[in-house]
């Protein structure tokens, strides 16, 4: 076997789909159905939110071309989009630029909110579903996979309408020197998987491979400042195509909200996380130090934040999960709220909120309307409950479903990477509904 066939063979691409047999696809349907009717979720979409998507989709050559004269147009501006081998729409991409005391950098986000707007079926039923549930090998979408997979998806070599967030970030400092956020006009020239982003990384002769490296240094750098900020980074071992994603989505966050906040005086849906109280706190990291092969250096126990950062690289890696699930035991939950006070303690962003993923939460729908409007819906505060509670039921319906596949003795890890195929007595695939979902590592960006 060459050592490409080798490398292929161990990713999640490469080992295929995990196989059941028609009688346990039976029981995991069942289940499917039993959680959704537990916590609401809502699974199948109304005639009339499918015929508004539908009716969205089309002719949509002739809208961009009429939408030129309103906005930015960036299509001259080299962009790619970065995500999943398996994911099924593209909805934020990137630009870079390196200049003498600054870096430029362009994230760019489908505008959802131009397809789906306040009075449609498609918002209230993103109101009704709150977000995208991600259980292992099975999906079910905020917003219609029809328009998240044609004009809200952007495909490479197709122009596409888009919300982008330009920051000129100082290299010195790392922090904001100017941030401009327009509609826009992109064209994206290449569609990367995470697998080749790294190969572009690698080989000085590939396509975009200055433009990889050159944001990889970026990403790198926002990285370790958070970490020296005391930032909690539950998993240290992400490749520098993740590193890339998570560090600009996170700034693009970061630099939409701090607008709202500072330079327009305007409400908006924040991401605001409480802190553990001191005795959950001394009861985590009690937990964490008993735990073989884990080692914390004097230096991080001034926050606990950076001393479970420091037990994370320095332990061995069998203790990992035990370390993560020791932290999440004791971390309150986040929640959205008209307020940003109070910040968001696991990042140590004292202002946070989401923006950079529309297609699948409706907190970053709402904000881009807001960004857009200048103004904030007059059901704000009850639209941040709602997206709290819809996160909380979702998530609470996925780690239901994952005990189950347990049961059956399915292994959950395996499915969310891999997605899973239903086959007959003699091999053959019998349906393929359930891939894997494409975005469960990026909850916080």
């Amino acid at each position: 076997m060459s050592n490409d066939a080798q490398s292929q063979a161990g990713t999640a691409e490469g080992q295929g789909p995990v196989e059941i047999s028609i009688d346990v696809a039976r029981q995991l349907a069942e289940k499917r159905e039993e959680l959704f009717e537990e916590f609401g979720i809502r699974d199948e979409f109304p005639p009339a939110v499918r015929s508004e998507a539908k009716a969205r989709t089309e002719d949509i050559q002739s809208e961009i071309e009429d939408e030129l004269e309103k906005r930015t147009d960036l299509r001259e501006l080299t962009t790619w989009t970065t995500d999943p081998i398996d994911a099924q729409d593209f909805d934020d991409a990137l630009s870079i630029r390196e200049n003498e005391e600054t870096y430029t950098l362009w994230v760019h986000i489908a505008d959802v909110t131009h397809y789906v707007h306040s009075d449609s079926e498609m918002w209230a039923e993103a109101v009704e579903r709150g977000n995208t549930v991600y259980l292992p090998g099975y999906t079910i979408h905020m917003l219609p996979p029809m328009l998240a997979e044609t004009v809200c998806s952007l495909v490479p070599e197709e122009d596409r309408l888009a919300h982008t967030v330009e920051m000129e970030i100082k290299k010195d400092t790392l922090s904001f020197e100017t941030v401009d956020i327009y509609k826009s006009v992109i064209h994206s020239n290449e569609r990367l998987t995470y697998t080749q982003c790294e190969n572009r990384l690698d080989d000085p002769d590939a396509p975009l491979h200055e433009e990889n490296v050159l944001v990889y240094e970026l990403a790198d750098q926002l990285h370790e400042q958070r970490k020296e900020d005391g930032s909690l980074v539950l998993n240290p071992s992400r490749d520098r195509a993740h590193t890339i994603i998570e560090e600009c989505m996170l700034k693009a966050n970061k630099a939409v909200t701090h607008e709202l906040m500072w330079n327009r005086g305007v409400e908006a849906m924040y991401r605001v996380h409480p802190q553990p109280t001191p005795d959950q706190w001394d009861e985590a990291l009690r937990e964490i130090t008993e735990l073989d092969g884990v080692n914390i250096s004097g230096a991080s126990w001034d926050d606990p934040r950076k001393a479970v950062n420091d037990a994370l690289e320095n332990s061995d890696s069998r203790a990992l999960n035990k370390i993560q699930r020791a932290v999440l035991k004791v971390m309150p939950r986040a929640k959205y709220m008209n307020d940003p006070f109070g910040g968001h303690y696991a990042l140590n962003f004292d202002i946070y909120g989401h923006f950079t993923s529309p297609i699948r939460r409706l907190s970053d729908l709402i904000n881009h309307w807001i960004v857009h409007e200048n103004d904030v819906p007059e059901d704000l505060v009850e639209l941040c409950d709602r997206a709290s509670e819809r996160q909380k039921d979702g998530e609470t319906a996925e780690r239901l479903y994952k005990q189950f596949l347990e049961e059956v003795h399915l292994d959950p890890h395996a499915v969310n990477n891999r997605g899973i195929v239903t086959v007959d007595d003699d091999g053959e695939v019998v349906n393929e509904k359930g891939l894997p979902p494409e975005r469960l590592d990026r909850r916080e960006e």
